[in-house]
């Protein structure tokens, strides 16, 4: 039981080490570089263009994902519960629709990277040269 209760113990202390962090991708097409709270905006229906004026196209993860939680939590400061009242909110009001959802990484990536003016997240670990990274909040 102790042995266990060691291993749970380093087990804490290495995860947070082990985790690379969240990083905004765009289209290799779009701009190079956009602020936070543009991010924000685009995310939570407040605008919907690219800084250099573009027609942007978010794409989002699904609930539940933790890169999705951890991106949320430092862009637009909501969690899932709060996000999905959002979007309801915004359906039903007929002010927009929440931004399309992509499986994966790895299908955000594809999406992203097919789309002219996408922006997505990914865990920085997933980054490749199909996508180029423009925020890390």
């Amino acid at each position: 039981m102790k042995k266990l209760s060691l291993l749970f113990a380093a087990s804490l202390l290495v995860s947070p080490f082990t985790l690379a962090e969240v990083v905004v991708i765009g289209n290799p097409a779009g701009p190079d570089s956009i602020s936070a709270n543009e991010v924000r905006d685009l995310y939570l229906n407040r605008s919907k263009a690219l800084p250099n004026g573009d027609s942007a196209k978010p794409f989002e993860l699904p609930e539940g994902n933790a890169t999705r939680a951890e991106f949320h939590d430092k862009v637009t400061g909501r969690n899932d519960a709060q996000l999905k009242a959002f979007w309801s909110q915004q359906v039903f009001t007929g002010r927009g629709q929440p931004p399309a959802e992509a499986g994966s990484a790895s299908g955000m990536k594809a999406q992203v990277a097919s789309t002219p003016g996408a922006i997505g997240y990914i865990d920085s670990a997933e980054v490749d040269s199909s996508v180029k990274v423009i925020l890390t909040p």
